[in-house]
């Protein structure tokens, strides 16, 4: 996640340093299983971490502060096609150069970009949830199915070690979701000339823009317009 790998990990490095320097004899070599039990050492410790040892802070009337430790970064690219008597697009390629710190475990960091790449795709293309009375099951609100999500994901890790993540570690939970439907968007634009500004980006929108007619919007009611 964005945060528990960072605050959670913290915290189990912390218990495992505590744990050690029990064990630790005076000649740098640690104590087995038994010997521990034999002298009494506890063999269980509760790791604790904070963020106040980043010296985070509140952000101001802008959004302007540093209100967590550890950030996430990334830069996506996406390849589509169009078909210009349908509207349909299909994504061909997504990439995603990702800047998470030191890679601790490639499997499970695989997984979340891939299934968050894929959340990206069904969100620019085809996840609608204005209608409530009728988007009200998985099928009716778009979710993507396995041939709408290219074969083609690449990912790029760009090791930047965190001074305050485990092992230089970030998170990464939320980054693969903060803006693929954007980078899709914008190639559907450099592929046509079409600009969506309001997701979906369904056949419909885009053939209406293929053909110089005013592209759907929803006009949502302001409920504040200090927003």
């Amino acid at each position: 996640g964005s945060r528990s790998q960072v605050v959670v990990g913290n915290a189990v490095v912390n218990a495992c340093e505590q744990l050690l320097n029990a064990l630790r004899k005076a000649d740098g070599t640690y104590m087995t299983y038994d010997e521990a039990l034999a002298k009494g050492i506890p063999l269980k410790y509760s790791g604790k971490w904070s963020t106040a040892v980043a010296n985070c802070t509140a952000c101001d009337e802008k959004g302007q502060g540093s209100p967590f430790a550890v950030y996430m970064y990334g830069v996506f690219l996406a390849e589509v096609e169009v078909d210009t008597t349908t509207g349909k697009v299909r994504v061909v390629k997504m990439t995603l150069a990702a800047d998470v710190g030191e890679v601790v475990n490639r499997t499970v960091l695989d997984g979340q970009i891939y299934g968050g790449l894929a959340q990206g795709i069904g969100l620019a293309l085809s996840e609608d949830f204005e209608d409530l009375k009728k988007h009200t099951s998985m099928a009716a609100c778009g979710i993507p199915y396995i041939k709408d999500i290219p074969d083609d994901l690449e990912i790029i890790y760009v090791n930047n070690k965190r001074k305050h993540g485990p092992f230089g570690a970030a998170g990464v939970g939320e980054l693969p979701l903060t803006s693929p439907h954007a980078a899709i968007c914008n190639a559907i634009y450099n592929a046509c000339g079409v600009r969506i500004t309001q997701l979906p980006a369904t056949p419909e929108k885009v053939l209406a823009g293929l053909q110089g007619r005013e592209i759907p919007v929803v006009r949502r009611p302001i409920k504040n317009p200090a927003y």
